[in-house]
């Protein structure tokens, strides 16, 4: 094997290197080698190299990638060495009771010279093998910490695995400046990075900051792009450390790593108390949501995962990589089932009886649910109440319901079929041994739907990126952070809560399309950005509670409850009674009234009905 033959050539090497330095070793020390004793040479080699190789075995010397030599290997070299040393003086000493400290300290310094330097002389071979390309590119790094260090080592040594060079750092610590790392000058800070561009004609950035927030990647791209220049990011630092990627896996910058947030800190005690060894179910397991939150539950080591969901392809999908992931560790069962089928619903509940239920199914685009609102209704109202009365009847112990932003205030179907929703399981949570709760998303970065996939495609043709009015604003979360907080408000349950997330700033629309359309490579006057008008049943600005709610206290780093008014109508049951003999304009009126809370107003057209 090569590994075995280079340890071969090491070790003959420093067998040679051994026997020559106790020749020039005598020499230097003034002995007339013709008259040294064999015998007493022969011993002093013996003893000098069995004690070195001990050394070096027990320091790993030759299980080091000496490409990569530094200080630490000098260090080791130097151990082994003094302990040879070491060894060597004690049984001299026994055999022929004197020391000439003069020819060991001699030995030691042209053993120390020769064997560090034939390690050294090596690596600067390969440095000057990797940097014999002509086609390589000056690439600034920004960050001379840990991450960043370990980058310039790597793009150092790669081999001509890549053709980045790196030429200077950029780092904001003050103490950083003017410093040389590994042979590369940290130049300035992060307001520096177009002269340091121009200065040094770079023509690629890595950003080499795991710790940055999402504020500070943020102010960093910016500068970077306005130098125009690729920029990109390392890997995660969890991924490198488990050896999904090499720190040098470099990728573009996403928008969801310059809009989320710090990710949500999990109580993984309370967590797995509730999901480990349990069966758990979750609907809509194909989407967006519900696929994710399969991944993070899976983590827990459920006994038994229930992959409900109404879509054959999807839900194969996510069964699949569960499947290849966890083995046999966990059993997966994928169901094909529509939440608007009771009867069917019914059947899966009782068969597998979950512990925990997740229900994601629903509808959720806002102008496509306005065209269809006895579709919506169907769905995310009465699709709900088949789940959650399920789970009622055959105890299952906490019930997490997937709502939205959109069910505050809802002036459009979806929100206010997710409104109605959240009403039917704290209804439900007051007579049930189940723990009903809900989870409001913002909108959700990259999920079916949402306007990042959207914008990718447009900004792909050439453009223009619409939006839909300049002063229209979003909360935004990603797919694993919205995952995390159902996860979490699950181990939180106490029964009848609204959870939901500290969300940051709100961010605008035509920002987000401008952040996507710079980490394209583009300009804003290349694409262009059209503004097409609100959509039917949206609003400029979303909000986290209603009026009733906003007596919400935090009862988790992040994660919030509203103080709800739980509304238990008669108009609502009037509405889930008669539904199927309502128009579509009465279906609109009753569930917008219903959602809002406008009781008078109702009971006015109810009264007239009887």
């Amino acid at each position: 094997m090569a590994y075995q033959k280079r340890i071969t050539y090491l070790i003959v090497l420093d067998s040679l290197i051994m026997c020559l330095g106790l020749i020039i070793a005598i020499i230097l020390s003034g002995y007339d080698f013709e008259k040294i004793n064999v015998e007493q040479f022969l011993l002093i080699l013996i003893i000098l190299m069995v004690s070195y190789f001990s050394g070096a075995l027990f320091q790993k010397l030759y299980y080091k990638a000496w490409e990569y030599a530094s200080i630490g290997e000098l260090i080791a070299i130097l151990k082994a060495v003094s302990f040879s040393i070491v060894i060597t003086s004690f049984i001299y000493i026994l055999f022929y009771h004197e020391l000439n400290i003069r020819l060991l300290l001699l030995i030691w310094m042209i053993l120390l010279l020769f064997i560090g330097g034939s390690r050294f002389v090596w690596r600067i071979y390969k440095e000057s093998q990797s940097q014999r390309k002509e086609n390589f590119k000056n690439t600034l790094i920004i960050g001379a910490g840990i991450a960043g260090t370990m980058v310039v080592r790597q793009l150092l040594h790669n081999n001509g695995e890549t053709i980045l060079k790196p030429i200077a750092f950029i780092d904001d610590d003050s103490f950083k400046q003017k410093l040389s790392i590994l042979g590369i000058p940290v130049v300035g800070t992060s307001k520096d990075i177009l002269d340091v561009v121009k200065k040094y004609k770079i023509e690629h950035i890595v950003i080499a900051i795991p710790s940055a927030t999402n504020k500070q990647l943020t102010h960093i791209h910016q500068e970077c792009a306005k130098s125009g220049i690729h920029t990109q990011t390392i890997p995660m630092l969890e991924d490198i450390m488990v050896g999904k990627v090499s720190i040098n896996n470099f990728k573009d910058i996403e928008v969801e790593d310059l809009l989320g947030r710090e990710p949500i800190s999990l109580n993984m005690a309370s967590i797995s108390k509730y999901i480990s060894n349990k069966t758990v179910l979750v609907t809509g397991a194909g989407g967006s949501i519900g696929s994710e939150i399969c991944r993070q539950i899976s983590k827990f080591h459920p006994k038994k995962l229930v992959l409900l969901g109404h879509g054959e392809n999807s839900i194969y999908l996510i069964d699949m990589e569960l499947k290849n992931k966890y083995k046999d560790s966990i059993e997966t069962i994928p169901i094909i089932a529509d939440v608007q089928d009771r009867t069917r619903i019914f059947e899966v509940m009782e068969h597998y009886k979950p512990n925990v239920v997740y229900h994601a199914a629903a509808h959720k685009h806002v102008p496509l649910m306005e065209n269809n609102p006895c579709e919506a209704v169907k769905n995310n109202v009465f699709g709900t109440k088949n789940v959650a009365e399920a789970a009622d009847q055959y105890n299952v112990e906490t019930f997490v319901m997937i709502s939205s932003d959109k069910a505050v205030k809802p002036p459009n179907i979806m929100g206010a079929t997710k409104r109605t929703a959240e009403m039917i399981i704290q209804r439900l949570n007051v007579k049930s041994r189940t723990k009903f709760v809900a989870v409001r998303f913002g909108n959700v970065l990259g999920s079916r739907g949402s306007v990042i996939p959207l914008f990718k495609k447009q900004i792909k043709a050439g453009g223009p990126v619409t939006v839909t009015h300049p002063e229209m604003v979003r909360y935004f979360m990603t797919i694993p952070e919205a995952s995390r907080l159902v996860i979490q408000a699950g181990a939180l349950a106490k029964g009848g809560e609204i959870f939901v997330l500290d969300m940051g700033e709100p961010v605008k629309i035509v920002d987000l399309a401008k952040n996507m359309i710079e980490l394209s490579g583009h300009t804003v006057e290349e694409i262009g950005i059209k503004f097409t008008g609100v959509r039917p049943g949206e609003k400029l600005y979303e909000e986290l509670f209603n009026n009733e709610e906003t007596n919400s206290k935090q009862v988790f780093p992040k994660i919030f409850v509203g103080n709800i008014d739980v509304n238990h109508s008669e108009e609502l049951d009037y509405f889930l009674k008669n539904f199927s003999e309502m128009s579509v304009a009465e279906v609109k009126e009753y569930i917008l009234s219903i959602a809002n809370n406008r009781r008078l107003k109702l009971k006015k057209k109810l009264l007239q009905k009887f």
